[in-house]
């Protein structure tokens, strides 16, 4: 067992403070740069430095179209800022950072498309030459789905082995796997690991909502940490599900709009506001869906599942919708129901609590993002 602390993450967007990017989103005409992105790169940093924050998922866009197939203009744009990465990594490295990317749901190494596999490997390639770039060791991850069933769940299992062999020795040397919610479970992953030796990311709401073969939680964890090379910590993702209700837009029927006419509403109805004989549209409110990401991390929630890992090394990103601001508070709840499980991270950084206090006091207001990066 390593001496360090594990590490708490959280991805891409910056939250807590106002104005920080983390990537250059300018469009193509404008000219953006890979070099403009390292630059709001190195303003995160000393945000993440002030409030005690050593792991952070880059957004998958910070070379902006440098595989765009239509713009060779911007394909050399990571070899150009050699220099800013080779900087920009070594204070990585100085501070502790541990750095990721998270490509878009768009890379799918088991299509059977064999030019969306090649694009989708060129993209992996781009991310992990930026890592190489920035000197990153072995923590510096690319993680990824095993993408779509495709009508057939193992022939799209045995199509990702073949499209990890394709892929260049530096991105195999970055790649890592994770189960997700829908389609590949915990036990689909194993299985490509167990003929590939692609090292697993273990993602403790995906193991909930999919699971079909009922793998317990502990030992499935235990096995997904021993794929990781030996002396290389492993990482995992952990979120918790949405509870509140949704709402959705909804077209109101010629039906809904007569019987308003002569019927006053429902009392109970899951529906926000009143349809009047005019309405072209409602809000319906819905249950949620389990595989939504809440806005916070459930403290209690955290502390049970670190308390049944007892013994195991891992750091943890952090998959809330609120970012940064999800972090700092549940590391502020774990230090006030869950010491014990808060000694495992460490202690921030002197005044970066008591700051973090005051920005979730503030009520600061939140954007959502959904996209593979977060």
């Amino acid at each position: 067992m390593s001496d360090r602390p594990l590490r708490l993450g959280f991805p891409v967007k910056v939250m807590g403070r106002p104005g920080l990017k983390s990537n250059d989103t300018r469009r193509w005409r404008q000219n953006p740069h890979l070099r403009t992105s390292l630059e709001y790169l190195d303003a995160i940093f000393d945000y993440i430095v002030q409030m005690g924050i050593d792991m952070y998922r880059m957004s998958s866009d910070l070379a902006p179209y440098a595989t765009h197939p239509d713009m060779p203009q911007f394909h050399d744009m990571v070899a150009e800022s050699d220099a800013e990465l080779a900087a920009l990594g070594r204070r990585a490295r100085e501070l502790d950072i541990r750095l990721s990317f998270h490509p878009s749901q768009f890379v799918l190494l088991n299509s059977p498309d064999p030019s969306l596999t090649a694009k989708s490997i060129w993209d992996l390639a781009s991310q992990a030459e930026m890592l190489d770039r920035m000197g990153m060791g072995p923590e510096g991850v690319l993680v990824t789905h095993v993408g779509g069933v495709y009508g057939d769940r193992e022939e799209s299992r045995a199509r990702w082995i073949k499209g990890y062999e394709q892929c260049p020795d530096h991105v195999r040397r970055r790649l890592v796997l994770e189960n997700d919610d829908i389609r590949f479970s915990a036990a689909d992953v194993l299985w490509i690991h167990e003929r590939c030796g692609v090292p697993l990311i273990f993602d403790y709401q995906h193991h909930w909502c999919l699971n079909p073969e009922g793998l317990a939680l502990r030992p499935t964890l235990e096995r997904v940490l021993r794929s990781w090379p030996e002396g290389v910590r492993p990482k995992i993702h952990f979120s918790s599900p949405r509870t509140e209700m949704r709402e959705i837009k909804r077209k109101v029927t010629d039906k809904e709009r007569e019987a308003a006419k002569s019927a006053s509403p429902r009392k109970g109805a899951l529906t926000r506001g009143v349809v009047k004989p005019t309405s072209r549209i409602k809000t319906v409110l819905l249950p949620p869906v389990w595989t939504g990401h809440a806005d916070f991390t459930n403290p209690f929630e955290f502390a049970t599942f670190m308390r049944e890992a007892e013994g195991l090394e891992f750091d943890v990103m952090l998959e809330a919708k609120t970012k940064d601001l999800s972090l700092l508070r549940l590391r502020s709840d774990l230090s006030r129901y869950a010491p014990d499980v808060a000694a495992r991270f460490g202690a921030g950084p002197a005044g970066a609590a008591v700051l973090a206090e005051e920005m979730l006091d503030q009520g600061m207001e939140a954007e959502t993002v959904g996209d593979e990066d977060g």
